[in-house]
Order: structure tokens, then sequence, then C-alpha cells
């Protein structure tokens, strides 16, 4: 099991994702995007310092994405996501990759807090960011639309600091 930096020949796999609805609800987006934009995005970003995005792979096979979005270097914080297949759920992908995406932030761009949004209804996932040292700052109420309705969202962070405590 490994993460490694998001390439051109992995599009079609993120493409299935971002187009899977059970799955972009967690991200509070759409489910629609195309091909061709999303490789047009890829190209636009790809010399972009404010990201990161890393696939997630075991023996050749695509798992999931793990992503460091909205880099700030000015205040040394970002914003973390996953998407882990579900047929790959619970099988430890979601916490090895996440723990590798937190070690790159704040070991290789020297982070100083990464945070996240997590819908408030999502326990699994509060339960897995918390074990990781995440702390919630504070809940946004109807801050997503969503499943047909609108969703309250923790902000969660975890400062570099707690996260060498919890590591």
């Amino acid at each position: 099991m490994k993460i490694r930096a998001l390439e051109e020949t992995d599009l079609e796999f993120v493409h299935q994702l971002n187009n899977e609805y059970s799955i972009m609800s967690y991200w509070f987006e759409e489910p629609y995007e195309s091909l061709t934009e999303l490789k047009y995005l890829y190209k636009k970003h790809l010399m972009d310092d404010d990201e990161r995005r890393f696939v997630i792979e075991d023996d050749g096979m695509l798992a999931g994405i793990v992503e460091l979005v909205e880099i700030n270097y000015i205040h040394r914080n970002c914003e973390i996501q996953i998407i882990v297949k579900p047929e790959f759920n619970g099988k430890g992908y979601a916490k090895f990759a996440f723990d590798r995406c937190l070690a790159y932030a704040f070991n290789i761009l020297n982070m100083n807090k990464v945070y996240l949004y997590v819908d408030t209804s999502n326990e699994k996932a509060v339960h897995i960011y918390e074990r990781s040292g995440f702390e919630i700052e504070g809940t946004l109420k109807e801050q997503f639309y969503t499943k047909g309705e609108y969703q309250d969202a923790y902000l969660m962070g975890l400062l570099k600091r707690n996260w060498k405590r919890v590591n």
C-alpha cells in the first residue's frame, strides 16, 4: 500500500469517483464532471503550489485519492480531503493514506494546521478524524446542500504540535 502523486493516466479513475453520487455527497459536491473538464483542470493546476493530489494504490489497484488543497504558505494551513472506493472501505486504506498525507503536510510542506469539513451526521468519519488527532473547532449551520437538503458540517482541525503527540 502506498500513496503517490496523481498522474494524468489516473484521471479516468478520478472521473469514476467524481461521478459517483454516494461518494460525492460526502464531499458536498455535485456528482458531475466530464473527463474533458477533469483533464483541463489537471493541466491547468499541474504547476500550482496550492494543492497536492495523491492516489492510494495497492499492488497496482487504485483504491482512492487523498488531497491537500487550499494550501496557504503564509498562514501555514491547508484542507485535507479523502475518497476511498467503497469496495476498499474498512480495510485500513483511509487511515494509511490519511496518515501519510498528514505526514507530508507537516513534515514536507511545514504546515502548522490541517483542517477538514465533515457532515455532522457522518459519525464514522468524525471518529476516524478524532483518532488522528483532529478536534471539532465549530459547527457550520446548513453549510452544504446534499442529498436533497442542507447539512450542517463540522470544521475540524489538527495542529502540528498535537499531531506530533498522536504520532
